[in-house]
């Protein structure tokens, strides 16, 4: 009796077939479903070149704006990086103060709580550096003397205590001036997130833009076919169906004009990457302007596909919305 209890619990061998032939049909019918809605797209795409191509280019200019912003603002950080993470204080002590009254002090600051560096530059060392610069060259020719003073070059322990220490040297008795670059830090900072800020808020609005275009743009095609839409709703087309081949439609869009977009960019920085290297190389310094990392160009480009896959979605649930299937309106 056991063994005829066993052999009843286990299922046919031709439902099992069944079953499984069963779901390999369904998971084709969908990818054929998906694949006729992906090429009925991209037919509608080559049908309409000039309105393609001009629907795709409003989207690129909206998008490559922001990015453009986002190039810049990524290249001035890495510019003023050093400038920003720089916490020395320039201490200049008084014209009399001789060499060797320089070094005792500057042995006397290495001792002291809050200090974790001190260099000193005496005045010859100065007036070489200035002598290596080509526009003060010809006016340190016409000097008799060196009216340099001493500099001390001071590294504070943290950046935090910076201000707290150039109030305390700026009262030594031999002190005359004291450099300390911690404010004009603390406005690039601000300036920067303020870049940022509004880096963000351009790429929200163009976005919001290019989504609208989209969303437009699928609109008007889908008024075109009005009557094809009411037809296959009449012969018991789901809104999925319908809606299908105008999500592909409009995610083509989007690819394109993300595509498009990195292309401007790409090629907004190699007209400019000149002129900026020269204009960094007066300067005595090199700098290599940066284009778009990976992981951004990536992000803009899906992006770019969910605005023109989502502007395709309103605009087709908008009209399926107003349409009932037996072509009356809502």
């Amino acid at each position: 009796m056991s063994a005829t209890r066993n052999k009843a619990k286990k299922p046919a061998p031709a439902a099992e077939k069944r079953s499984g032939a069963r779901l390999s049909e369904r998971i084709g019918a969908w990818v054929d479903l998906h694949l006729y809605s992906l090429f009925s797209s991209l037919g509608r795409l080559a049908q309409k070149p000039w309105a393609t191509l001009l629907t795709v280019g409003v989207m690129a200019i909206a998008l490559a704006l922001p990015l453009c912003l986002a190039v810049l603002l990524g290249n001035v950080e890495r510019l003023s990086g050093s400038f920003r993470e720089s916490r020395d204080i320039s201490l200049f002590l008084k014209p009399e103060i001789v060499l060797d009254q320089a070094r005792s002090v500057a042995e006397r600051l290495r001792t002291e709580p809050g200090i974790e560096a001190v260099l000193l530059r005496s005045p010859d060392e100065g007036l070489a550096e200035f002598r290596e610069m080509a526009d003060f060259a010809g006016a340190l020719a016409l000097l008799q003397d060196n009216p340099l003073p001493s500099v001390l070059v001071i590294t504070p322990q943290s950046a935090e205590g910076g201000d707290t220490l150039a109030v305390t040297l700026a009262a030594l008795p031999e002190a005359d001036y004291v450099q300390h670059d911690a404010l004009w830090r603390i406005k690039l900072g601000a300036w920067l997130r303020l870049g940022r800020h509004l880096t963000a808020l351009c790429a929200a609005l163009l976005g919001l833009g290019a989504l609208l275009v989209v969303g437009n743009t699928v609109r008007l095609d889908i008024q075109t076919r009005a009557e094809e839409i009411r037809t296959v709703q009449l012969l018991g087309a789901t809104d999925g169906f319908v809606r299908r081949p105008f999500l592909y439609l409009g995610a083509c869009y989007g690819l394109l004009a993300g595509v498009l977009a990195l292309a401007v960019v790409a090629i907004a920085r190699l007209l400019v990457a000149a002129p900026v290297g020269a204009l960094v190389e007066n300067y005595g310094s090199a700098f290599e302007l940066r284009g778009l990392p990976p992981l951004l160009a990536g992000g803009a480009l899906a992006g770019a596909i969910v605005l023109g896959w989502l502007g395709a979605w309103l605009a087709a649930g908008h009209h399926l919305r107003r349409t009932l299937p037996d072509g009356g309106a809502a």
